[in-house]
């Protein structure tokens, strides 16, 4: 509770709000449902109030990127952090392919997710994983970035691999230091990648002028290039782990 009270007061003190953003609902969605046969699809979660869509916050950027480079076969969708019943209604969805209503077991483990999230969003993508593990619906890989929020730290069974990055400068808002699996023997953790931004300078010209003033370690792992070249190594590693082996 404290993190995330932490969250709105940083996010207080930069935009001198926090209204929220506009939600993302079905009709925003462009993945097909169900899902034709052998696809992937990838859901990035935006942090703070910020629009599902919003052309400058790293998680959207990300996600153009990935939707004009991938190919066929593999779906991106972004949303915010308060959307996860949406985006989770949509997967049950998408993965009922004879469309009767009932997600079956084979629908379920056909599933091939990855999701990735900033600041809430990294949280969000492991209460999402975690709401899906209810349907025995597999992850294929989860990627929080300076993650905040309750019980964000425990990555659910149905996450076959998971990375944290995240930064611990003095501010008001810090990462999850550490990720760790709630059963090792099917989670493997692939990192947590400390980042600090005590002794260097990112450019921040995407936020507001009062964020790019107070130049907290938050928003600047959000600006860092390196952070999101690293985000989508670990991603694009996953979708040539996926084509090449299916598991």
């Amino acid at each position: 509770m404290r993190r995330c009270c932490a969250v709105a007061l940083g996010y207080w003190l930069a935009a001198g709000t926090v209204a929220a953003g506009s939600l993302l609902s079905r009709a925003d969605i462009t993945t097909p449902a169900p899902l034709p046969d052998g696809s992937l699809l990838i859901v990035g979660f935006l942090g703070g109030w910020e629009d599902w869509d919003h052309p400058k916050r790293s998680v959207r950027k990300l996600a153009l990127k990935l939707k004009d480079s991938l190919g066929e076969g593999v779906y991106v969708e972004t949303a915010g952090n308060r959307s996860r019943r949406t985006v989770r209604n949509f997967i049950r969805e998408a993965l009922d392919r004879n469309s009767d209503g009932v997600l079956q077991a084979d629908e379920a483990a056909a599933a091939q997710i990855i999701c990735y999230g900033q600041s809430l969003g990294g949280s969000a993508c492991v209460h999402l994983a975690r709401d899906l593990e209810r349907w025995n619906v597999p992850v294929r890989l989860t990627v929080q970035i300076d993650s905040v929020g309750r019980r964000d730290d425990v990555i659910p069974g149905n996450v076959k691999r998971a990375v944290n990055l995240y930064q611990a400068d003095p501010g008001p808002i810090r990462g999850c230091r550490e990720i760790r699996a709630a059963d090792p023997s099917r989670t493997r953790i692939l990192a947590n990648l400390r980042h600090t931004y005590l002794f260097r300078d990112i450019d921040m010209a995407d936020y507001p002028a009062p964020a790019r003033l107070l130049k907290l370690s938050h928003f600047k792992m959000d600006s860092d290039p390196l952070v999101w070249a690293e985000v989508e190594a670990f991603i694009r590693a996953e979708i040539l782990l996926w084509r090449a082996l299916g598991n």
